[in-house]
């Protein structure tokens, strides 16, 4: 604090008056506010009480179990996605080879006809083997089920006979062969089925 004298009214002098000194504009310096801060940190802290132990165990084991959860989702996810894009290229892949099959039924039909030039079979026999290698090497399987017992969600049956030499129920003949890509059927055999002997009339004594 500064004291100035004044003198009153007859010039003498008056009692000093303090006034305060201005305020530091810089404030405390960074040294004080750092012991300041210390000071603050090494407050020790209260020890956490049994419940807010517990509240925060509860609080972290539901945080872990939301992300095992949105990590199990997202696994679930990634494997649909990849299943419906496996799909979406065999539906592609299928469709395609089910329009093949009917050529090769015409070239079963072209080598089956008789009359016709050698040089001609020959090419058609080829051309046959060739278009067989190419779908197998896709995954494309003959269905040629004489001898097999019958199945219904693979052979379409056009005629039940009875056949000597077979079971009941087995394939005896196929009109047409069937087709399968990676077990998908791509198209039924139709086939003709062994049917078991009509029973002998009774004898009449």
């Amino acid at each position: 604090m500064s004291r100035r004298e004044r003198k009153n009214d007859d010039g003498e002098p008056r009692t000093p008056v303090a006034t305060p000194d201005p305020p530091d504009p810089a404030g405390p310096s960074s040294a004080e506010a750092e012991k300041g801060l210390a000071a603050v940190e090494a407050l020790p802290l209260p020890a956490p009480t049994p419940e807010e132990i517990e509240a925060l165990r509860r609080e972290r084991d539901e945080l872990k179990e939301q992300l095992l959860r949105r990590r199990a989702e997202f696994e679930n996810f990634r494997k649909r996605v990849e299943r419906e894009r496996e799909q979406a290229g065999a539906d592609a892949v299928a469709k395609l080879l089910k329009a093949l099959v009917p050529v090769l039924d015409n070239l079963d039909r072209a080598l089956e006809a008789g009359g016709s030039e050698p040089s001609l079979r020959e090419g058609v026999e080829l051309t046959r083997r060739e278009l067989i290698a190419l779908l197998e090497s896709q995954g494309v399987k003959v269905e040629d089920p004489i001898g097999a017992p019958f199945d219904p969600e693979r052979h379409q049956a056009l005629a039940h006979e009875p056949a000597p030499g077979f079971p009941e129920g087995a394939v005896v003949e196929v009109y047409r062969k069937g087709y399968s890509y990676r077990d998908r059927l791509l198209r039924p055999a139709l086939v003709k089925v062994a049917k078991g002997a009509a029973p002998s009339p009774p004898k009449v004594h």
